[in-house]
């Protein structure tokens, strides 16, 4: 039976197959760039394949808007949710345009800059340190996704918001839940969009009793911040505050933990690689920037037209849904040279892993913190690693990354680290 071009775009499956995506999204760049797709299930929107296009529309945040479709919904599960009063379980900066956008973006925007994570940066790297180190406990054998990946930039985010330690594993359970992973075996066969709201009701209640602590008593972590934050003078509502903590806590662990395995992974397969790291680890840096663009965890998002456009001769109508599909952004031939290859010190590389505009990633610089501490701790503490078994990716078409990474590896001795 031959596959339907627009079943296949939305297909979990398609995202859990990178070889697939590969060669479904290169057709397109070729030859339907800027596709009207009509898949079964969903409402109809464009699909946007190419760099420039992404970048064009990204750039144009007045004419094409995040409200109110983000990204790709059943029309059944859209239809549960507005008969539930409840079309949005969060309003985030995701979700927001101007003016709201800016406004609430203002209120982490220095915390996230550099200068300010330079303070953290120490700790940052004292927890890639201690997640690396734990391997060396497990006998030269683990599931690098579920024994590091998943932990390391929870921890991370966990102590920028002030979290206990002890609170790890049911954020990890929350987090999970609300992200609601279309991948079947990770989500026990159900995508429940109730489930997703008793996990937004406990994490709210629990982030909740930590916004009004910090309001009495304010420290110098993020959840302070976000506690005590205003909008034109007025304290900003409830809602806002609570997704505001929801969008931090989730999106700034799960594409991160998807990037760190997805690039490990990278690495394995391409060895000469790994030993030019090794050998020159002033690379590292061009280095987490191929892993940035080799995994593309955010697959997509959507943008509403609010006015008629021409894309690639196409009538964008006023109202249409456009899809941007950040992987084949970044396969793009026109934009990198041989973009099937992983090279460690590629340059230029000008990839949109993390989108662009101002809707551009709040943590990016956290992000390659955290990315570079890992990978330089693996480096260091290392001193061989490869494949124990087959790895497996999340089939899910919004955040995707391997889900297993069976890994075996000899650790260095004390006096060689």
């Amino acid at each position: 039976m031959v596959e339907r071009i627009d079943d296949v775009v939305v297909d979990p499956v398609t995202y859990g197959t990178p070889r697939k995506y590969d060669d479904v999204f290169a057709g397109l760049r070729r030859n339907d760039p800027v596709r009207w797709t009509e898949p079964t299930g969903y409402r109809p929107f464009w699909t946007v394949a190419k760099h420039s296009d992404i970048l064009e529309i990204e750039r144009q945040n007045d004419k094409f808007i995040n409200d109110p479709r983000l990204s790709l919904i059943p029309i059944e599960e859209e239809d549960r949710r507005t008969r539930a009063g409840n079309a949005k379980l969060i309003r985030t900066l995701v979700n927001m345009d101007e003016p709201d956008h800016r406004a609430y973006r203002g209120i982490t925007q220095a915390w996230f800059m550099p200068m300010n994570l330079r303070k953290i940066e120490r700790d940052i790297e004292g927890l890639a340190r201690e997640f690396v180190a734990l391997m060396g406990e497990r006998g030269g054998r683990c599931d690098f996704v579920n024994d590091v990946a998943l932990w390391y930039p929870l921890r991370v985010i966990m102590t920028i918001l002030g979290v206990p330690r002890e609170d790890d594993v049911k954020m990890l359970r929350l987090t999970q839940a609300l992200l609601g992973s279309s991948d079947k075996e990770l989500s026990g066969g159900t995508n429940d969009i109730q489930n997703r709201q008793v996990a937004a009701q406990e994490f709210f209640r629990y982030f909740g009793a930590i916004a009004e602590e910090r309001r009495r008593d304010p420290k110098g972590d993020l959840a302070s911040v976000i506690a005590n934050a205003s909008v034109d003078g007025k304290s900003i509502g409830v809602f806002e505050s609570l997704s505001y903590y929801l969008v931090i806590a989730t999106a700034g662990h799960d594409t991160t933990s998807s990037v760190m395995a997805g690039g490990l992974h990278a690495l394995i397969e391409h060895p000469a690689e790994l030993r030019r790291l090794r050998e020159s680890p002033d690379l590292l840096n061009s280095a987490v920037e191929e892993i940035l663009r080799w995994t593309s965890p955010v697959k997509h998002f959507f943008r509403t037209a609010t006015q008629d456009y021409q894309l690639r001769g196409k009538r964008i109508r006023a109202g249409d849904s456009l899809m941007l599909c950040f992987p084949s952004g970044n396969r793009d031939e026109e934009v990198f040279d041989d973009p099937f290859a992983f090279r460690i010190d590629r340059a230029p590389n000008r990839h949109i892993a993390f989108g662009h505009g101002v809707h551009q990633c709040l943590g990016l610089n956290l992000a390659r913190m955290e990315l570079k501490a890992l990978f330089k701790e693996l480096l260091a503490q290392v001193d061989s690693i490869e494949l124990s078994g087959e790895p497996a990716w999340i089939e899910a078409n919004l955040v995707s990354g391997p889900k297993r990474l069976p890994i075996r590896y000899r650790m260095k001795n004390r006096a060689e680290a």
